[in-house]
């Protein structure tokens, strides 16, 4: 659900007046303060849940888990920027900067690193990229220096997550880490900004490393998702304040507006993992199998949304039919294509899906 989240969200960049790879003629700032409710903590969330997966398989302790771990996330990675990203990046070209060539032949150059392709007031496309897949890469870092501390220190997460039982409060969930992710914008936010380009990337590491250590600690918590529960509402009603205030702030120091921004990141993911807790914490047949495929449709989704918005802008919808239309015709469009994957073995890893 939170991967159907970031689909409904790229969406909405479709439609938004920031900067992405293709802008809908009715781009406006009406869906803006709507995508400023989820844009904090949206992915942090998936490094959260990514970290709890990384410790549950850490603590089973299977014979090359992290050599399949890295290759689940490493071939889609590699199908990706170099098969499924391209077609982003040939509409960018043609939309953003004029390029009047053929797919074949923007291919070479996308492949071969050209370093042509620039805005007229603005900085170079880096070819070739992996857009939307930025999440695989910081991933696969993130589950190695995991890993690389339990070999050091085997028994930390145990420590860690027992000490954290013992001390189970609101303070302890939602202050403790606000105050974490505070510090680091607090910190970087005046030099850096978000890059998702891994190596020059220190806001971004400050704000997802912490959450997916956060996911690996909980992971070996005893009655710490009961606990996050209890605080679910106390939790929205924290992220909600947050993005109210921060929608209608005028006038006040920056510093203080990152705090609050941190504010509503945390709580939002406490909230979704709160509520998820107390309503989807059961069997549901129709839920495990989103979840068996849900990873290859994100790694699918957002090429697929570029290509229906230039498919049916002829049709020149206005975007409360559009919209629905391409998160409708993109979920679709990419279930149908993993179950075509689904059906021939040796393309299953390149999606990320098990073999048969």
């Amino acid at each position: 659900m939170a991967l159907g989240l970031l689909i409904a969200y790229h969406v909405g960049m479709y439609y938004v007046t920031w900067d992405w790879h293709l802008k809908s003629p009715f781009a406006s700032t009406t869906l803006e303060p709507w995508m400023r409710l989820v844009n904090p903590w949206r992915m942090s969330l998936l490094f959260l849940i990514s970290g709890a997966v990384t410790a549950i398989l850490l603590q089973r302790g299977a014979p090359g888990w992290l050599g399949l771990r890295l290759g689940r996330l490493g071939l889609p990675l590699a199908a990706g920027v170099l098969v499924i990203v391209p077609p982003q990046s040939y509409w960018q070209v043609v939309e953003q900067m004029g390029y009047r060539g053929s797919y074949l032949d923007f291919l070479p150059l996308y492949l071969g690193g050209h370093e042509g392709f620039c805005k007229p007031a603005g900085p170079c496309l880096t070819l070739p990229t992996w857009n939307h897949l930025w999440f695989l890469p910081y991933l696969m870092v993130y589950t190695l220096l995991l890993w690389a501390s339990v070999r050091l220190a085997p028994s930390w997460l145990e420590r860690a997550g027992l000490r954290l039982s013992g001390s189970i409060s609101a303070l302890t969930l939602l202050v403790a880490p606000w105050l974490v992710l505070a510090a680091g914008r607090l910190a970087l936010r005046p030099w850096f900004d978000v890059t998702h380009a891994l190596v020059d990337d220190a806001l971004a590491h400050a704000q997802y490393l912490p959450a997916f250590i956060a996911g690996a600690i909980f992971a070996r918590t005893p009655g710490v998702w009961p606990a996050i529960a209890r605080l679910r509402v106390t939790a929205l009603l924290v992220m909600l304040g947050a993005w109210l205030f921060l929608l209608s702030a005028q006038d006040v120091p920056a510093p203080p507006l990152r705090m609050v921004y941190a504010a509503q990141q945390w709580a939002g993911v406490i909230a979704a993992l709160g509520f998820a807790w107390v309503h989807l914490n059961r069997a549901k047949p129709w839920l495990h199998r989103l979840a068996t495929r849900i990873f290859a449709v994100y790694v699918l989704h957002q090429t697929l949304v570029i290509l229906l918005a230039v498919a049916i802008r002829p049709l020149a919808l206005q975007p409360f039919a559009e919209g629905p239309l391409l998160i409708v015709g993109t979920v679709m469009s990419a279930l149908a294509l993993v179950r075509m994957c689904e059906a021939i073995n040796p393309l299953r890893p390149w999606l990320g899906l098990p073999r048969a």
